[in-house]
């Protein structure tokens, strides 16, 4: 039986997003055995995931135009294809060499993004479309649970080089099952532009990005916010499980399995909040009530770390929900907000100011946490911003409303 339309490009979509994330969240996984490798420090591991944001803020700055040139699907597909690239090159022995390799994996990770709002937004049902947006972003934590159920199992039976290639045959095999529904996408895409190449390259583009997301008048707060919560997502992601190896004694199973229910309490968050949003009409409220509890949770869990087992997988269930729910509905609300035309353009632009975030946080996170030698006061910033930020967001809004 085939698909309904909009049922091809979820499943392409979600597909992708699930394939990429796995990628993506074996990395801060197997970051105690990469910073060993190097001879770094363990919180050195934030660099990777630093380098890691600045290959997706490329990408989501400079590549509409090779968006526009080979269609969403394609595009996803050379995306896995150069995220398979930067894990080999992460596998090395040098920290430069991982370095670039992580920068790669960016640049495959970014187009889920502007690729997946493009397919989505023309062709899922509007009274569903922040469920259906929220499915797919869903793929995320989705992802990154089963690479912390999959990982140490893959490391303690084949090795960190066997690892490796395993992640790399997962993400090719998923390339080419995309194409299933590439010829029925793409044939759908827009104008193609020439000398896509030259303009990824070109420095300008990132001010092109800076413009659109002024296209409606909610977008540069509902940004804000975005970029408040993707600092705590990727510090969140990127520390916690060396945070639990290093500073309390865990093993690498055991920080596996925390990492593998936060993420999967965040997959079923994801998509409960889109069923809310659609009922609400808007997401903004709940995304202003998330950042709150976000910034409990983190301040929870740092405080509960070295409890019980059962108290900390409690505090991953409220870290997951709370850090990671949101992005389905904040995408979904970038798109309900935009011009049609620009829809790609504004959620990439909205998201290119996200992961500066992420560039930084993670920088800041490890910067902080070597002067201190301890992970909670780096956690303490985190939630502290979070925090910060959804009250000012809630205030403005409300005040809004009055007015």
């Amino acid at each position: 039986m085939k698909l309904p339309l909009w049922g091809s490009a979820l499943s392409a979509t979600l597909l992708v997003q699930v394939a990429s994330s796995f990628a993506a969240a074996a990395i801060p996984l197997l970051g105690p055995i990469l910073t060993l490798r190097w001879g770094l420090a363990p919180e050195n591991i934030g660099y990777i995931s630093a380098m890691t944001s600045a290959g997706i803020c490329w990408f989501l700055a400079c590549g509409g135009p090779m968006l526009d040139h080979y269609g969403p699907v394609r595009t996803l597909q050379l995306g896995l294809a150069c995220v398979a690239l930067g894990l080999a090159l992460l596998a090395q022995p040098v920290a430069a060499v991982g370095l670039a390799g992580a920068l790669l994996v960016g640049l495959g990770l970014a187009p889920n993004t502007p690729a997946g709002s493009q397919i989505l937004m023309r062709t899922a049902p509007p009274r569903h479309r922040t469920l259906v947006f929220s499915i797919k972003q869903a793929g995320v934590p989705l992802g990154g649970a089963m690479a912390g159920l999959a990982v140490a199992p893959l490391v303690l039976a084949c090795g960190f080089s066997g690892t490796v290639a395993a992640l790399i045959a997962v993400v090719l095999a998923c390339a080419l099952l995309a194409q299933i529904f590439q010829r029925r996408l793409d044939r759908e895409s827009g104008t193609v532009r020439k000398r896509w190449a030259r303009m990824f390259l070109s420095p300008t583009s990132f001010g092109r990005a800076a413009r659109i997301v002024s296209a409606h008048p909610s977008l540069p707060m509902l940004t804000a916010i975005g970029v408040a919560f993707s600092i705590t997502q990727a510090c969140v992601t990127a520390f916690t499980a060396t945070f639990m190896v290093t500073q309390h004694g865990r093993s690498l199973t055991e920080a596996g399995a925390y990492m593998a229910v936060l993420l999967t309490a965040s997959t079923i968050a994801r998509i409960f909040f889109g069923w809310v949003a659609d009922r609400l009409g808007s997401g903004q409220s709940l995304l202003c009530a998330l950042a709150l509890g976000a910034s409990a949770a983190i301040l929870l869990l740092v405080w509960l770390a070295a409890g019980h087992p059962l108290l900390i997988y409690g505090c991953m269930i409220l870290v997951g929900v709370t850090t990671m729910g949101w992005n389905g509905v904040h995408m979904a609300e970038l798109a309900r907000l935009s011009p049609p035309e620009l829809i790609g353009d504004v959620t990439a632009g909205a998201s290119l100011f996200g992961f500066v975030g992420s560039v930084c946080g993670p920088l800041v996170f490890a910067f902080l946490a070597s002067r201190t030698e301890s992970f909670a006061w780096s956690y303490l910033l985190v939630a502290g911003q979070l925090g910060a930020f959804g009250l000012f967001a809630l205030w403005s809004r409300l005040r809004a409303s009055a007015g």
